[in-house]
């Protein structure tokens, strides 16, 4: 077998599922599984779990270790690159070092590579999805927070200390909510899920006009961000401020990335991406206000095509790029 047939294999490492991927050289998917994540025990099963899944399901689909070029893993965390270890993934219990690439190296006998969960998706969608594999791209993901990954020239940026793409932690608004990481108005604060319901709570204690969004909040009932744009579709007075406010911040904040690394495609991610073009309109007319000529003509926001897949799929694009 020659080097170029090798396979790949991903592995995205979350709070609550690990997801696995068996993939060809070229990024496509052949086989996928998931198991949850036990973080108890200060998560200590996690490695030896990882391990002993990836070497049941090669004995089950009758491969060997040497069939593959390497494993790529993508973690929440804080990833020491010369070391091979993260540190301070606390969704996962890891407080102290863990040593995944020594571990699972000598658990399946394959190579490892590790990299951030949120730098892999951005990987993936930059491989195989919105991203069309340009050489510049900056992916976003929306969730319970805002994450980021910039890829540029074709290579992942890292920054002096890990911390390059931190996205969610531009300031937008100097004078907003305090984020959990000690300042103030970050976008994290006014995009993710979470920021959009506080900003819908926000708003509605100075709303009077007449609104269901109101309503459901002076009932005290539980809203999402997927209430607020459902309702903003629907042109819901108080929830397309809320909307309007997030995509301008959102954009504001994109544009500058924009201005700053001129990438060929911005890419939005993450579960309030779900609004699509609704959303994606909004963002790019907040985008296009704040962009100058030559970025306006040069880069396009787009909607992430890949989901949940973007991970395995970054993770295992690790390898190509060793």
């Amino acid at each position: 077998m020659t080097v170029t047939e090798k396979k790949l294999i991903g592995v995205d490492l979350g709070g609550t599922t690990i997801k696995f991927a068996i993939l060809t050289a070229d990024g496509d998917i052949q086989q996928k599984w998931s198991m949850e994540t036990n973080v108890l025990a200060d998560g200590q099963m996690i490695i030896p779990d990882i391990i002993d899944s990836i070497k049941h399901h090669l004995k089950m689909y009758e491969m060997k270790a040497d069939q593959f070029d390497g494993i790529g893993l993508g973690s929440p965390g804080t990833i020491n690159f010369k070391e091979g270890t993260i540190k301070g993934a606390y969704n996962l219990n890891w407080t102290d070092s863990v040593y995944p690439v020594r571990d699972i190296e000598e658990g399946t006998g394959i190579p490892v590579t590790i990299e951030n969960d949120a730098n892999v998706a951005a990987l993936g969608e930059r491989w195989k999805g919105a991203g069309n594999n340009a050489d510049d791209v900056v992916f976003v993901t929306l969730g319970t927070g805002v994450g980021g990954g910039i890829i540029a020239g074709g290579n992942l940026l890292h920054g002096a200390n890990g911390a390059a793409g931190e996205i969610g932690h531009i300031t937008v608004d100097p004078h907003g909510f305090l984020c959990t990481c000690g300042k103030r108005g970050c976008l994290e604060t006014i995009a993710s899920a979470t920021g959009i319901v506080h900003v819908a709570r926000d708003r509605a204690g100075e709303y009077a006009g007449d609104s269901e969004l109101k309503a459901m909040l002076d009932d005290g009932q539980d809203i999402s961000a997927k209430d607020v744009f459902d309702l903003a579709k629907k042109n819901d007075d108080l929830a397309l401020i809320v909307a309007d406010y997030v995509c301008d911040s959102l954009g504001f904040a994109l544009a500058n990335i924009a201005n700053s690394l001129n990438p060929k495609y911005v890419v939005i991610g993450g579960g309030v991406s779900a609004a699509g073009d609704f959303l994606l309109d909004k963002v790019n007319k907040a985008m296009r206000v704040n962009e100058f000529a030559t970025i306006k003509d040069s880069t396009e926001l787009r909607l992430a095509s890949l989901g949940n897949g973007a991970g395995v799929i970054g993770a295992a694009s690790l390898i190509k790029m060793k």
